[in-house]
């Protein structure tokens, strides 16, 4: 049985994009954190240097340095009767603006952080006093480098995302040129076998050319219902699915080079299983025929059906040129072809019908190059 597991990674750089910017959001916020810090460790140090000038009313120079200090954050100090009695790095004049405004003030500073108690030892005037103080302007502006990353994330998202759209609808084009030209493909195989019967007609009176006209204008029809069901959910029956396989491979044996050995070894009885017996055979001519084209028209196509509890399984093997392993997933991607003349869409339709309508799975077994390749298609009895 094939083990075959359908993996997803066409949406794995969005991941790693995703743990890219948590990564630098936790890191801006830790930085952040610790400028915080650092700005209240400054600002305690400010406030000690400033009790220990009222307490001894006399300056050492380490305390005269550090009150000397601006820094760079707003600082309001108040008495313990919240009156305002200083402040540093407040842009407001007495002369010009009123004095509500640097209370105004005050009260947005008072929610950006905790305000630090200043205690005095024999203080008649001030027991408790506070200092309130804002954050600089780097930690605000640091505040929105995240809201700033996202928002450059996000116009980066959309336009990637315009550049994808614009891709598919590109692609999309090509399919509908891809399937204009499969159409004609698979049309223009019966049609030339009918022209061929006609001329034998022509020159012998016989019925079998005439069985075998009846053959292809039923193929006509039945490719003609495979293109309605393109974009539609089919509907499943239970179906024979050794006669389908049976009735696929003897017409397309019968319109195959003679150089083309076909071996297979069916059950006897019949299979039924849930089945689009259409499409089905059209999965099979599509393998088939990419067989056919590995070898050139000449080798050997082998099919061994296989019977488990719950599913059946159906190994296609050909002795053509083989298939890189890196191409292993792509062969299935709509508009890949290693062939000159293909247009990539046979096998992308395969995959279509036995995943997405079958449920089931189909994928390369094995391949060597130079010596062959094994399809496998696994289906479900129920």
């Amino acid at each position: 049985m094939l083990a075959f597991i359908k993996k997803n990674k066409d949406n794995s750089w969005l991941l790693v994009a995703f743990f890219i910017v948590a990564l630098i959001l936790w890191n801006t916020n830790i930085l952040f954190q610790n400028l915080k810090k650092e700005e209240r460790a400054k600002i305690e140090l400010w406030s000690m240097a400033q009790r220990e000038f009222v307490e001894n009313n006399t300056v050492n120079n380490l305390t005269f340095q550090v009150l000397q200090q601006t820094w760079i954050n707003p600082m309001i100090h108040v008495n313990d009767q919240g009156k305002i009695i200083g402040h540093k790095n407040i842009d407001w004049d007495p002369a010009l603006e009123d004095s509500l405004a640097i209370y105004k003030r005050l009260e947005k500073i008072k929610k950006e952080n905790q305000p630090i108690l200043i205690r005095y030892k024999d203080s008649l005037t001030s027991i408790n006093q506070k200092l309130y103080y804002g954050d600089s302007v780097l930690l605000k502006k640091l505040q929105y480098y995240p809201l700033a990353l996202l928002l450059i994330i996000f116009l980066f998202g959309a336009v990637l995302y315009f550049v994808f759209k614009t891709s598919r609808v590109s692609e999309q084009n090509r399919l509908w040129a891809a399937m204009a030209k499969e159409t004609a493909h698979q049309i223009g195989t019966p049609l030339s076998s009918m022209i061929g019967w006609i001329t034998i007609l022509k020159e012998q009176q016989t019925n079998e050319p005439l069985n075998e006209m009846e053959k292809d204008i039923e193929r006509l029809q039945i490719i003609t219902e495979r293109f309605s069901k393109v974009g539609s959910l089919p509907e499943l029956t239970q179906s024979d699915v050794v006669k389908e396989i049976q009735n696929t491979l003897l017409y397309l044996e019968k319109r195959s080079s003679k150089l083309i050995q076909f071996k297979y070894e069916l059950p006897k009885k019949a299979i039924h299983i849930p089945l689009n017996a259409q499409l089905f055979s059209w999965t099979l001519e599509n393998l088939i025929n990419n067989s056919i084209d590995a070898m050139k028209g000449k080798g050997i196509l082998s099919l061994n059906f296989f019977e488990g509890q719950k599913t059946i399984a159906l190994d296609i093997s050909d002795t053509g040129s083989g298939i890189k392993k890196e191409n292993f997933k792509r062969i299935f991607n709509p508009g890949f072809s290693t062939k000159k003349r293909g247009w990539g869409l046979g096998l992308s339709l395969a995959k279509r019908i036995i995943s997405d309508y079958h449920k089931g799975k189909i994928g390369i077994k094995s391949s060597v190059l130079g010596k062959g390749t094994t399809f496998q298609i696994v289906l479900k009895k129920d």
